[in-house]
């Protein structure tokens, strides 16, 4: 029996998508550094500065980062919530074969053992599920967020006459050590919040309007006085 995934719970969804941009964080800023080696822009100096950032954190500091967490979170809640309960009934399962060993008939013992088997073969395959599912929403995520990133990046990048930023988070990262005055993480997820801001996850409903009051009746013309 394995229940090792259902120690991801949709609250760790936000270490998994941090997980999931080391992959993509050295192939998304590869070209960052070689494009800050333009021409910075005017008014600004040339000096050759060489800049470090943490793109795992970028992503997910970002107000988009986290609102998306919080989406992804709230859509596999029921899933993850139907793998603890499946995960729990194996369990008891379990338990259960173990405290009547020797005590159950050869029929029930084979009876239990073939449910077991069962219900841990269907908590494996939606375990899978679940996982496949939930990396594939975090990709759609990370590209999303990484994309405009690069962008932000490059831009700062020009402005400030940095030749060079370096991925501390990479896989295999280089860096051994960074001063915190050339870490850039912090300015981009700064600035990345204010070229893309994130809208209101929903909105107040409009109150219905009340319903017109129905207007006074007339009595029927045949009841109406006669005009003296």
């Amino acid at each position: 029996m394995n229940s090792r995934m259902l120690t991801r719970t949709p609250s760790g969804l936000h270490t998994t998508m941090i997980r999931t941009a080391a992959f993509a964080a050295a192939c998304l800023f590869a070209a960052a550094g070689a494009s800050a080696q333009g021409t910075p822009a005017a008014g600004s100096s040339a000096t050759n500065k060489l800049g470090v950032i943490d793109v795992r954190t970028s992503i997910v500091s970002t107000a988009e980062g986290k609102q998306a967490s919080a989406e992804l979170q709230s859509q596999f809640a029921s899933r993850q919530v139907e793998l603890e309960n499946l995960n729990k009934q194996v369990s008891d399962l379990r338990q259960r074969l173990q405290a009547s060993q020797g005590k159950l008939s050869p029929d029930e013992e084979a009876r239990l053992t073939q449910q077991g088997q069962r219900l841990a073969a269907q908590l494996e395959r939606k375990q899978t599920e679940y996982q496949e599912d939930v990396n594939a929403a975090q990709g759609e995520v990370i590209d999303r967020i990484g994309r405009k990133l690069v962008d932000v990046l490059d831009r700062y990048a020009r402005e400030n006459g940095y030749v060079a930023i370096f991925d501390s988070s990479a896989q295999n990262s280089p860096i051994l050590y960074k001063s915190t005055q050339i870490d850039v993480t912090q300015d981009i997820v700064h600035l990345y919040d204010q070229a893309y801001p994130v809208k209101a996850a929903a909105t107040t409903p409009a109150q219905p309007k009340p319903a017109p009051k129905p207007a006074a009746q007339q009595p029927p013309p045949s009841a109406q006085p006669k005009p003296q």
